[in-house]
Formats: C-alpha cells, sequence, structure tokens
C-alpha cells in the first residue's frame, strides 16, 4: 500500500475545478506536500459547492472538471511523483432536485416495483407504499399543480421549483408512489433514512453487494486506470455495516490507502477490525488544542459551571423526539414482537420513549456490535438512571438493541451517531461558550487541557499503533480554523480580562442570550483579519445567523425569533460603527495578538510533525481565520501563496508557510527522520511551557502558554537536553549540542524544528 508523507487538501468546484487544480500542483509540491487531497468528484446537485450531495455515480462532476479533469490530475500528479486521495460519500445521495437523479425519479415513478426501489433505504410499509416527500410549506397545498402533457406526454408534478414524475397510466396526485407532505411531517413520519436531518441526502443501501457495485462503478475505474491512489469515506457511521463496506472498498481499490471520518469520542478507539489507515484526525486535532490551553482557565472563564455532560443529554434527547424522531420511531417498528413477554411497559409508546433515552444516553457516535457493545452497556445503565420508572422497559430492550442479529440492533447503530451529531456537534457546541476552542469536531470541551506528559503518551500510543492516520487542524467541517481557535486559546490564560470585556460589550452591544454572546464574541475577537477584508462584516453576519439558529436555545432555522435575531445583528453592526465596541475588542486583540500567532504556530508545528500523515487544508499554510462552512470553503489565492513561497512577496503569515514548506519537506524527501517518538526533558523555571520530542533524527520544541511565558519574563534557565550529535536549527541556522538553552533556539520564532547537522536536503531553502 502506497501511503502519503502528507497531503493538501482542496475544495473542488465549479469555481475551482480539477484543470485548476491540476494547474496550482506544482506549488503544492513545492511547498512539500507529496500526495493531493481532493473533495468529492462525482457529479453533484446542480450548483453544489461541496460536493457531498451526489446525483449520479457513473462518472464525474462536469461542472468540476468532469473525467478529463481528474486525466489532468492524475498526469500532472505523476509527473511530479505525487498521489492522489479523493473523498467519496457511500452514505447518501441528492434528492433536492428529482429530475437529476435518476435512481431517486425512478423510484418516485414505479414505486417498490422501481428497479431502485432497494437501492434506498425506504419503509414501504410505514409510508403505505409511498414515499413522503416533505417538501410542502405550511398551508400551501394548493400550490401543488398537475400537468399530464408536460415530459413529452409523461407528465409531471409541479410545486413551485419543485418537480415530480407521474406513474405511468396515472393522472391524479393520490395516484402516486409519492406523498407531497408539509415539511414538518419529515420528524414524525419520514419513512427514509436519510444523511443526519437533511432531508435532501437519502440514504444508499451500499451493504447489498449489487448496490455496493453500482455506486462504485466509477470509482473502481479510478483504480483500474491508477487515476486515484487513496480514498477518503465521509460518514462511515451512517453505514449499516462499516467494516463489511471496508473490506468491500479493499477489494474494489486492490488494497489501497483508505482513511475513514469517524469521529472518536475521548477514550474511544477505531474498531480492530476495520481495514483501514486510520481516521481523517480529529481526534488528534483535539489533543494539539489541549495540550496548548491552560489548565488553570478551566474554572475561571466566564459560564465555567454550565453542565456539559447535562447539556448533551438534554440536546440529544431533544433530537431524537423531534427531528430525528421518525428515525427514533423506526427502531421502534423494526423490534420484534415484545408483547408476548408478558411483561409490563411493553406498549409503543413506553418503548419509544425507552429507545430516545438510550439514543440519548450514548457517550459515543455508534457501537459496530459485538465490538462496542460497553457503549451501549453503558448508555442503558444512564437511561434507568434517566428514565427509572421505564426500568422494564429497558430490561425487554436491552437484550434486542445488543444482539447483531436483530435489524432493530443494526438501526440504532445508524440512528445513534445521527443523534449525537445533531445534538452535539450542530447543537450543543453552539450553546457551550466556556472556552468555542474546544467546541470542536471529536472533541469534548469538558476535557479542558491536556498535560505535556499526557499528549507525549498519546502520540507514543499513535506512533505504535495509527502511523498511517491524517492529522488535520483545519477541514471544511471545523466550526473555526485552526488559527481562530489558536487565538481564542489565549483567553484561558486571561479569564479575568475576558470576563470584564464581556461586561462591557454586553452594556454597549447587548444580547439577550448572555452564554449566546460570549460565544459570538470569541469568534469575533479569533477570526479578526489580519489585514483589511471588505466581506468582513458580511462573514460576520452570516456566522451569526448560523450560529444562534444552530444553538437552537431562543431562535431557529424552522421558527426564527425576529426580536432576538435583531439584537444580534445590531451587535454585530456595533463591532463597525459604535467606536467603544470596537475600543474594547481592540484591547482584547492588543492582548491575544502575539501570544494567539505563537499558539498558530506551535499548533502547526505539532500537526506537521506529529505521527501521522498532516493534511493542510487549502491556503492554511499562510493564517487560516475562518469560520463555520460556507465561510471556509471561501476560494484561496494561490498566486499570492506562491509568490510568498518563491519570496517574490512578504507579509502576514510568511512565518507560518515557512513552517510548511521546512517541515513537509523533511517528511516527504527524508522519512527515515520521522520514524520514532521519544519525549525529550526540559528542565528550568519554564520548562512547563514547551513540548519536545525527537521524531527519530528531527527535534520538535515548541511553546505552550505564552501569555504565561511572558507574565514570568521569559524562558530564563528553561533548556532542552539535546541527543548526542550536533543539530541544526533549521529555521533559524543555529548549531546547539547537549544542554541547550530554550531561549537560544526559539529568540526568532516560537517553534524549533532541528536536524542533525549532516543531514544534506534540498529543504532548506527558505531558511
Amino acid at each position: 500500500m502506497r501511503t502519503p508523507a502528507s497531503t493538501y487538501r482542496m475544495q473542488i468546484s465549479a469555481d475551482f475545478d480539477l484543470h485548476d487544480a491540476a494547474r496550482v500542483l506544482p506549488y503544492v509540491w513545492e511547498l512539500g506536500a507529496d500526495w493531493v487531497y481532493l473533495s468529492p468528484l462525482l457529479e453533484a446537485h446542480p450548483g453544489s459547492d461541496h460536493g457531498y450531495d451526489v446525483v449520479r455515480h457513473d462518472r464525474i462532476d462536469p461542472a468540476r472538471g468532469g473525467t478529463e479533469g481528474l486525466a489532468a490530475v492524475s498526469k500532472a500528479a505523476k509527473e511530479l511523483g505525487m498521489g492522489v486521495l479523493v473523498d467519496i460519500v457511500p452514505n447518501h445521495v441528492g434528492v433536492e432536485t428529482p429530475e437529476v437523479n435518476g435512481w431517486w425519479w425512478d423510484v418516485l415513478t414505479h414505486g417498490e416495483r422501481s428497479a431502485y426501489a432497494s437501492a434506498f433505504d425506504i419503509d414501504w410499509v410505514a409510508g403505505g407504499g409511498k414515499v413522503l416527500v416533505p417538501v410542502v410549506g405550511d398551508d400551501d397545498q394548493g400550490s401543488i399543480e398537475v400537468d399530464p402533457g408536460a415530459r413529452d406526454g409523461a407528465g409531471e408534478v409541479r410545486y413551485h421549483e419543485h418537480r415530480f414524475p407521474l406513474a405511468p397510466g396515472t393522472s391524479t396526485l393520490a395516484e402516486q408512489h409519492y406523498e407531497l407532505a408539509p415539511w414538518r411531517e419529515a420528524d414524525t413520519r419520514l419513512n427514509y433514512r436519510r444523511f443526519f436531518g437533511v432531508n435532501t441526502l437519502a440514504a444508499v443501501r451500499v451493504e447489498d453487494d449489487h448496490w455496493f457495485t453500482e455506486s462504485h462503478a466509477e470509482i473502481r475505474r479510478w483504480f483500474a486506470e491508477g487515476l486515484v491512489d487513496g480514498l477518503r469515506v465521509d460518514h462511515p457511521d451512517g453505514l449499516r455495516d462499516p467494516g463489511k463496506y471496508l473490506r468491500d472498498l479493499q477489494e474494489l481499490t486492490g488494497g489501497a490507502y483508505v482513511l475513514v471520518e469517524k469521529i472518536l469520542e475521548p477514550g474511544e478507539q477505531l474498531p480492530e477490525s476495520w481495514e483501514t489507515a486510520g481516521t481523517t484526525g480529529y481526534d488528534v486535532l483535539g489533543l494539539i488544542d489541549r495540550v496548548l490551553t491552560d489548565p488553570d482557565g478551566a474554572d475561571q472563564l466566564p459560564f465555567a459551571d454550565l453542565d456539559w455532560k447535562a447539556m448533551v443529554h438534554d440536546s440529544k434527547r431533544a433530537v431524537a423526539d423531534g427531528m430525528l424522531g421518525s428515525e427514533t420511531a423506526r427502531i421502534v417498528r423494526e423490534l420484534p414482537d415484545l408483547s408476548t413477554s408478558g411483561r409490563p411497559g411493553t406498549s409503543a409508546a413506553e418503548l419509544t420513549d425507552a429507545v430516545a433515552e438510550v439514543l440519548a444516553c450514548m457517550g459515543v457516535y455508534r457501537s459496530y456490535l459485538p465490538e462496542g457493545r460497553e457503549h451501549l452497556d453503558r448508555a442503558m445503565e444512564l437511561a434507568h438512571w434517566h428514565k427509572p420508572q421505564l426500568a422494564t422497559t429497558f430490561d425487554v430492550l436491552a437484550p434486542v438493541l445488543a444482539d447483531p442479529a436483530q435489524p432493530a440492533a443494526l438501526r440504532f447503530q445508524q440512528t445513534s451517531g445521527m443523534v449525537m451529531a445533531k445534538g452535539v456537534e450542530d447543537c450543543a457546541f453552539y450553546r457551550y461558550p466556556r472556552l468555542t476552542s474546544l467546541t470542536e469536531v471529536g472533541g469534548d470541551p469538558s476535557e479542558f487541557s491536556l498535560s505535556p506528559r499526557d499528549f507525549h503518551s498519546a502520540m507514543l500510543h499513535r506512533h505504535q499503533e495509527w502511523p498511517a492516520a491524517m492529522i488535520a487542524t483545519s477541514t471544511h467541517d471545523t466550526k473555526r480554523a485552526e488559527d481562530v481557535r489558536a487565538r481564542i486559546t489565549v483567553l484561558a490564560e486571561m479569564p479575568a480580562q475576558w470576563r470584564q470585556a464581556l461586561d462591557h460589550l454586553q452594556r454597549l452591544a447587548p444580547i439577550p442570550d448572555p452564554a449566546y454572546a460570549d460565544l459570538l464574541w470569541q469568534a469575533v475577537v479569533g477570526a479578526w483579519p489580519e489585514v483589511e477584508d471588505p466581506s468582513w462584516r458580511e462573514r460576520l453576519h452570516a456566522y451569526a445567523e448560523k450560529s444562534m439558529r444552530e444553538a437552537g436555545a431562543r431562535t431557529t432555522w424552522t421558527d426564527p425569533d425576529e426580536e432576538f435575531e435583531s439584537a444580534v445583528h445590531a451587535a454585530v453592526d456595533a463591532v463597525f460603527e459604535v467606536p467603544d465596541v470596537r475600543s474594547v475588542l481592540d484591547a482584547v486583540l492588543g492582548v491575544i495578538h502575539d501570544p494567539g500567532w505563537s499558539n498558530a504556530l506551535s499548533a502547526k508545528a505539532l500537526a506537521l510533525t506529529l505521527p501521522g500523515v498532516p493534511d493542510v487544508y487549502q491556503g492554511s499554510e499562510l493564517r487560516e481565520q475562518s469560520l463555520v462552512d460556507p465561510d471556509n470553503r471561501r476560494a484561496v489565492d494561490f498566486e499570492h501563496r506562491e509568490g510568498m513561497l518563491g519570496g517574490r512577496r512578504t507579509g502576514p503569515g510568511i512565518e507560518k508557510i515557512r513552517l510548511v514548506n521546512t517541515a513537509l519537506t523533511l517528511r516527504r524527501d527524508k522519512p527515515e527522520l520521522f520514524g520514532d517518538y521519544v519525549q525529550l526533558t526540559v528542565t528550568g523555571e519554564a520548562a512547563e511551557h514547551a513540548v519536545a520530542y525527537d521524531r527519530g533524527g528531527v527535534i520538535v520544541l515548541v511553546t505552550r502558554l505564552p501569555l504565561g511565558l511572558a507574565d514570568r519574563g521569559g524562558w530564563g534557565d528553561t533548556a532542552i537536553h539535546l541527543p548526542p550529535g550536533r543539530w541544526d536549527t533549521l529555521l533559524s541556522g543555529e548549531i546547539s549540542e547537549g544542554v541547550t538553552s530554550v531561549q537560544s533556539l526559539l529568540h526568532t520564532y516560537p517553534v524549533a524544528l532541528l536536524v542533525r547537522e549532516d543531514y544534506d536536503a534540498e529543504s532548506e531553502a527558505l531558511v
């Protein structure tokens, strides 16, 4: 299996297609990456800028460059000696516009008799032989029209911009194999599995060998023709049997490098049976951020007394009862007949209540029975504690949900991840403001910080068990980009000053929800642009709208509270219009700017050199100050970055691109220098402010808690104990050996990369 030394992620769209990517590859190679990592390529919903709403599996999206575009990328990559990694979407397809998805259109046309009916996870019995299509607005049934003469006489049903087929030989709406229903009924009546709570993404049954083959026809061609070298699998937790899917994928690709976008909760491990090189790196992202976080801030920051675990439980329970209530009901429908047990507590209502409670109590995204049984058992224990009145129901339910031969158990496993994602990532993360750099995908914000000792222990385990898993710091899914989080992290070192700033801001630009106000103002200071950005005000308003509606505490997407939202948007406007608000923000930024940049470089140095495969998200070789999607999918100025890399331009972030270039080139050209992981000893009065390790020939030294370091007057007598030999500091050029002053190594940068003096490489061009 060919394995990358590093990857560079590109978002492929109509505005930056595969041909554009091919033209940029020489820059990516010069930067030091040896694989390019592409977002989904199969044909997606028209106008999709992300590609996760695939509508055809038999061709690359023409809007993204089509077959010729991938051929161009592959050719350019081979000429440079690079590999190609592609993101794939096995769990679902886009059905927002049925006429562009041939499979879905056929199902709507022919119902259960469709050749594609078994491709989708549809409960036909619950729908009375129809697919529920929840698109109708409140009291808007009168806008539905039937035109028997449309589509060359085949006919169609129209609802505003929506188009649906007429079944052959029919003319009235009641005769169709689908029911156009009010959109709110999706919560209770939807009878097809979807992606999380997105009605326009219908799940595909890739556990069926036929549909695996059909949905992977184009992907198979990529490997048969040598166009692609590896795959990133989106959301494997939605699959019926992720382990089988990964085995099938290994056979299809001939044993290629495969990563999974799997969210691991603290302490959770990937199932040992999975045929994968590891995760896409959210787990290590959380460890990097936490080793740079001051533990003393945990109890002193505003809203430190919020109960995270209770918030998560309540958010997940609301999702299981509400948005995903139809999924909960389907689990109950698939339970065996428990009434014959003769035991009380097995009514449909009690079973629904019990299933929803166990879903809310799952501490991880899902189990993979028989693996992960302990997580299900723990959820049952917690459910008993939360709902003791359902004890008998839980006792009846437990053996069924623990039996991998039971359809309800399989359905439960697929559903628990949906509940976790919607309840935590898309809700609780926006309600818990203590330190928002920690409310990131794959992390638990109640786990506030990590000691260097525990960090090293985790990295040694990673080196031994998952040496080819990905390391991520920014992705298309991160709530805040890496440098935003790095700046917010500084607030843990100055909780009193932040409390005072919040008080001033609430008086000057009041937001009716103080917890949400804390979250919003952290985003403002964290993402404040380094250089003037004409779009900053618009971006901030867009973030405010998304974050407050996702939180769902005072306003929601489906029922916006205009008064509350007006207050929030007024606060955003005050950033640009009220001098006193700007003065408060400037004061905070004046304190956190430099230590935030120190954190950013330290986090990047760790990500680039730790065990695993570092991924550089497009553009993040310079300052990356994006907020949640779609903000993090904005266009990247590659020409500017090429100029910075080549020394023809300078500006903010030059230190970062030098660091990225040096580290990536080392990993690509001298992999033998990264074959070990040994913690190095740091002694002296500021030893707690350093993290240092030897990768087997490359020494990495980074700064942590920079504000506290400055307050104590710097490094003083702190020293690092270098292994035998003379060591060249790549970013500054000094030679060191033995016990060396940390100050001498970090007087220019807050990080240092050292190699033995006899190291001979072409990677030092930027030094």
